[in-house]
């Protein structure tokens, strides 16, 4: 009788010159943790992180010395509209710059990402204008495509195994740039100001007093743009001929039947042959994304808010802070965040799970941010220890219901997709967060124009509008709406 079998091999087929196969060979033969390539994804993923908030702190103060609001109530308006700039431009290119990677590879994107923050932010800090300021945080946005792609290559860097670490590098950095972003604008902005005795006013830093924090995080992308050509690309291009060679000489070696399921694997994961159901009606995927998205929106407009209030006079229901202040704040939170993520993130969600840790996470918010009314009422180094308090463990709790959503979103969809995956995650969540520093800076205005209503005066309404988000997060992140890869 005529042998039908299908040809046979014994192991898996690498492509020398593929840098890919020697990543897929180092996760096969060793069950270690890559250290070195989580160092270099923290480093490059802090460094598209921290422009994103760092201006908070002084963009009460930039749009105040722009002369383009008529009230001082009207500040905050336009500093959400400037805030909501980048997140607009991210929306607007991020599902092509997911693609892009997808068929030229992470490294390129994320060259092109940390060079785009060494120029644009740059450009930022030497802004003159309301509209030089807009559009340079826009481009920013649109040109930095590295968040989506810096999630597929944590993913696909390490096994199964350690992916929630992965997510985890990223996550953190991402957030500890969200919160340390904005301790570097708050001491370093203004500094002739602040350092007289290092910047007179008549020099560089005295004319644009905005322009030292962008500097340094500048610099830091640099460091980062030269780090990212070292990366180790992890996405496969291996052409016809080689797939068909190598075939060839791996088959007919071993006769099991673990063998014949092996190559049937290889061959499939060499040509990509195999059809993918499209990423739009993938639900486990859609679903996390939807419930992310909503999170992501409560945070940006947080971190516009929270900022935006301490800085605002205590007549209008804010702390009446220094830029150097609400620094001093967010440093301490990003590092109570850091040690969270090191130490304790991962026992979390292996005890719990990912969706469980994302809903505590959310309960545990909404009585956290009902008090933010009542701390203002405090002062001196009470104000500043229960603040301190407060701030730190509502960061904690916001990285822990996006890390969880993060690790969902990746298992929902095989390799070859995650860069698209994560492209339409990044494009909608940048959407949404564009939405909420616009709408976060508006509500703020408006509630500190009714501080004597009966119903949620000032900032009551500002602090119950976020936990009205959260809860619908928290809603969300169960049955039927969530389906778990």
């Amino acid at each position: 009788m005529e042998d039908k079998s299908e040809p046979l091999i014994r192991k898996r087929v690498y492509h020398e010159s593929c840098e890919a196969c020697t990543i897929e060979k180092f996760k096969e033969s060793s069950n270690g943790i890559p250290f070195k390539l989580f160092s270099f994804v923290w480093i490059i993923t802090l460094a598209a992180a921290l422009p994103i908030s760092s201006l908070f702190p002084f963009l009460y103060f930039m749009i105040k010395d722009f002369h383009i609001a008529k009230r001082e109530e009207d500040i905050s308006f336009y500093a959400g509209y400037v805030g909501s700039a980048f997140m607009l431009g991210r929306a607007l290119t991020s599902l092509l710059w997911g693609k892009v990677a997808d068929k030229y590879g992470r490294r390129p994107i994320i060259m092109i990402g940390t060079l785009t923050v060494v120029v644009f932010n740059t450009l930022f800090g030497l802004s003159v204008n309301f509209w030089m300021a807009i559009s340079t945080r826009f481009l920013l946005g649109s040109l930095c495509g590295i968040l989506g792609p810096m999630r597929a290559y944590a993913s696909e860097i390490c096994r199964e195994e350690h992916q929630a670490l992965g997510m985890s590098v990223v996550g953190t950095s991402w957030g500890i740039g969200l919160v340390i972003g904005p301790a570097v604008g708050g001491f370093l902005a203004q500094p002739a100001e602040k350092y007289p005795h290092i910047f007179s006013a008549e020099s560089l830093f005295g004319r644009f007093p905005y322009f030292l924090p962008c500097l340094v995080i500048s610099l830091f992308a640099l460091v980062a743009f030269i780090i990212s050509y070292w990366l180790p690309e992890t996405l496969h291009v291996h052409t016809e001929e080689n797939i068909a060679r190598d075939t060839t000489e791996a088959s007919l070696e071993d006769n099991s039947y673990e063998s014949t399921r092996t190559h049937k694997t290889e061959v499939s994961e060499l040509k990509f042959s195999t059809p993918h159901r499209s990423l739009l009606r993938n639900w486990p995927l859609m679903s996390a994304i939807m419930v992310y998205c909503i999170f992501q929106l409560h945070d940006m407009a947080y971190s516009e808010i929270f900022s935006l209030w301490a800085v605002s006079p205590r007549k209008l229901g804010g702390l009446s802070f220094t830029t150097a202040d609400v620094g001093e704040v967010l440093s301490i939170s990003g590092f109570g965040m850091l040690l969270f993520q090191l130490f304790l993130y991962t026992w979390v969600e292996r005890k719990f799970g990912s969706v469980t840790v994302s809903r505590i996470g959310a309960v545990f918010s909404i009585p956290l941010l009902t008090s933010y009314p009542f701390i203002a009422k405090l002062s001196g180094s009470i104000l500043f220890l229960v603040l301190n308090c407060a701030s730190m463990v509502k960061n904690i709790l916001s990285i822990a219901i996006t890390t969880g959503l993060l690790v969902i979103q990746n298992r929902a969809v095989p390799p070859e997709q995650r860069g698209a995956a994560n492209g339409i995650s990044m494009s909608a969540m940048s959407l949404f967060k564009a939405i909420g520093p616009a709408a976060g800076g508006s509500l703020l205005s408006w509630a500190q124009s009714r501080q004597e209503n009966d119903f949620l005066p000032g900032v009551h309404l500002v602090f119950f509008t976020l936990n009205i988000v959260e809860l619908v997060g928290l809603v969300m992140t169960f049955r039927p709406f969530l389906a778990l890869p």
